[in-house]
């Protein structure tokens, strides 16, 4: 009997995310170029978006932690809105309910995205924001919500923050599934806003889905 399961307490670790779906860490350096390599340029207009977003952060952060939603509101929406990944072909949509049947298993796994990026049915970015838990669980859970993608033959991206810290991560299911990571982001570093870096990859994620 198919016993349903939530993901945010079935997939903790990287261990429970190998032993269901075999997905591994690629051992391909050139697996995930699009972090880091011929990154599109800012314009003037985005520096200074970005520079105003980081500040608003940053004073609201200098009086504690901060709530998944006010998260959203003062850094997921607008990097997204800068991105132009709400207009044309892009569509978003909030808390999408994933399914995941593991027949091997008898388990159907179930959880929510946080926000999900779509372009013609296609999945483009899942980005998960978890304020009070630890990369190492929102990592192997953004990459469940992955596995989901309805297209295995595609490439997906993901986005998992704390607000504080960015990563972003790159999915391939077809044949064996294996992932790659980013470097890790951070919006608390002095005099350097990683927003620029964030943003270019970004807008780098946004224009190999206009040309596939």
């Amino acid at each position: 009997m198919v016993q349903a399961k939530p993901i945010s307490k079935t997939i903790t670790s990287l261990d429970d995310l190998e032993e269901r779906f075999n997905l591994r860490p690629t051992g391909n350096e050139q697996f995930f170029p699009e972090w880091h390599q011929e990154l599109p340029e800012l314009i003037d207009s985005e520096i200074a978006t970005l520079d105003q977003i980081r500040n608003r952060f940053l004073r609201h952060r200098k009086r504690g932690s901060l709530a998944e939603g006010t998260i959203n509101h003062l850094v997921i929406a607008p990097l997204l809105t800068l991105a132009a990944l709400y207009d044309e072909p892009f569509f978003v949509t909030t808390e999408p309910e994933v399914e995941l049947l593991l027949e091997d298993k008898d388990e159907l796994l179930r959880g929510r995205i946080d926000t999900l990026i779509i372009q013609q049915q296609l999945w483009v970015l899942v980005v998960e924001s978890k304020s009070t838990i630890a990369f190492s669980v929102a990592l192997p859970q953004a990459l469940t919500y992955m596995m989901g993608n309805p297209n295995p033959q595609r490439p997906i991206y993901g986005l998992i923050t704390n607000g504080d810290e960015f990563q972003f991560i790159k999915l391939l299911i077809q044949d064996n599934p294996q992932y790659d990571l980013s470097n890790i982001f951070s919006l608390l570093l002095p005099h350097r806003n990683q927003l620029y870096d964030i943003m270019r990859v970004l807008k780098q994620i946004r224009q190999i889905m206009l040309h596939n």
